[in-house]
C-alpha cells in the first residue's frame, strides 16, 4: 500500500507501482470513441502512463497538456492519459485543449487501478486513480515509476522523459 497525501491530509492505494524492470500487465481501456485499446495497440512503443484522478481537475489537466507538449518530441513512444472519467469527459478536455499528442482512456470499466495498484482505498477520493507514473520500454519492461507523494503536485516530467532515453 502507498502512503499519499491530499492536500495534507493521508490518503492509502491497494498497494505499490509495479517495480523497475517487470513487466506490465496487459490492460483493456477505452477511448474517446468507446473503443477498447489494448497494450498489444502499443506494440512496439516505449510508453508513458500518465495516471491521475480526474481531467476535470487543474493539476491532471496540468499534466496532460505537459505531457501532450513532450510527447510531440517523442520518437517510437506514446503518452497514456489513464483515469476513470468517462471516456465522454476525457474526450471533450482533449478537443477543447486541442491535445492530439497523447491517448487519454478510460478506466471506467476495467481493472486497470487494481492491477496496477493505483486504486484510492480511502479519502474523498476512494476509488479513483492516484497520481501517478509509469514508463516502459519498447518490450513493455518497467524503466521508470513515479507515485506522486502529494495528490495536488505536478508528477517529474523531466525524470519521466529521461527515462525513455
Amino acid at each position: 500500500m502507498s502512503n499519499i497525501t491530499l492536500k495534507g491530509n493521508e490518503v492509502h492505494t491497494i498497494g505499490t507501482l509495479p517495480s523497475v524492470g517487470t513487466t506490465i500487465n496487459d490492460f483493456a481501456l477505452v477511448d474517446s470513441g468507446l473503443n477498447v485499446k489494448t497494450l498489444s495497440n502499443f506494440d512496439g512503443k516505449k510508453k508513458v502512463f500518465n495516471i491521475f484522478p480526474s481531467i476535470d481537475t487543474p493539476t491532471c489537466a496540468a499534466s496532460t497538456r505537459k505531457f501532450n507538449e513532450e510527447a510531440s518530441k517523442l520518437d517510437n513512444a506514446v503518452v497514456i492519459n489513464v483515469s476513470k472519467d468517462l471516456p465522454f469527459a476525457l474526450g471533450r478536455f482533449c478537443a477543447a485543449e486541442g491535445l492530439n499528442n497523447v491517448e487519454t482512456l478510460s478506466d471506467f470499466r476495467s481493472s486497470f487501478g487494481d492491477d496496477y495498484q493505483v486504486t484510492i482505498t480511502d479519502s474523498p477520493l476512494q476509488g479513483l486513480l492516484s497520481r501517478a507514473v509509469i514508463v516502459t520500454d519498447a518490450d513493455n519492461k518497467v524503466v521508470y515509476t513515479e507515485q506522486v507523494s502529494e495528490i495536488a503536485d505536478e508528477p517529474n516530467y523531466i525524470a519521466a522523459i529521461e527515462a525513455l532515453k
